[in-house]
């Protein structure tokens, strides 16, 4: 049974950091990417990683969010620093392999004073 489950979310104010954690179980990370939704938009790719590892950013969160994967435990994270009200949304795990692809539940993230 695949599973993927996010985790660590929560509220920080403007200029906070959070890191999210993405485990799979049942599948291993081929492709895989964080997306998120904000309130009445609609899912946009934050950032994702292809198996060899290459990462791809939105530009509105470049210089600020970074991915990373550790193969060991099956585990990508989504380290957010510099956070901004605008990056308020629910954040997601996707991961790919071949034709399939599983979501997770999904984390809210919100950033407010």
């Amino acid at each position: 049974q695949v599973q993927v489950v996010e985790s660590g979310g929560g509220l920080v104010w403007p200029g906070g950091s959070l890191r999210l954690s993405c485990s799979a179980s049942g599948i291993i990370f081929g492709r895989a990417g964080w997306y998120r939704q904000a309130a009445g938009k609609q899912r946009e790719l934050v950032a994702d990683i292809t198996p060899g590892g290459s990462t791809n950013y939105a530009d509105s969160v470049k210089g600020r969010f970074t991915l990373s994967r550790d193969d060991a435990k099956n585990i990508m994270y989504l380290q957010m620093n510099g956070l901004k009200p605008e990056d308020t949304a629910v954040y997601y795990c996707n991961v790919k392999v071949g034709a399939y692809e599983a979501w997770g539940q999904g984390t809210q993230v919100t950033v407010s004073s």
